[in-house]
């Protein structure tokens, strides 16, 4: 399962409205370390189908979600459990480490 495409009219339904943890990659294609940590995310998001979806919302096509959640830094990570932010973090990150912050909403 790769990961999903979010704008801020999907958000809701997408994220607050999932039934399994939601990882939520707030991004823009001109932040390296965004682009860092994409492919890690991707490679987590195939090891936990089914179990958590992770998602990305380019900022700079959807400024409204982000700014709602008072992200002022990207790569900005929200995790969502039962439609509440359960957990997040700002900046890049090693795979093992996204790992652990993963199954911690496991």
């Amino acid at each position: 399962m790769a990961t999903v495409k979010v704008t801020d009219d999907s958000f809701e339904a997408e994220v607050v409205k999932s039934d399994i943890p939601v990882v939520v990659d707030f991004w823009a294609e001109w932040c390296g370390p965004c682009r860092q940590i994409g492919p890690a995310l991707e490679e987590l998001s195939d090891e936990y189908a089914g179990q958590i979806k992770v998602v990305k919302v380019n900022v700079d096509e959807n400024p409204v979600s982000p700014s709602q959640l008072g992200v002022r830094g990207i790569p900005a990570l929200f995790l969502y459990k039962d439609g509440q932010v359960f957990s997040n973090k700002t900046g890049a990150a090693p795979k093992a480490a996204l790992n652990d912050w993963i199954k911690s909403a496991l």
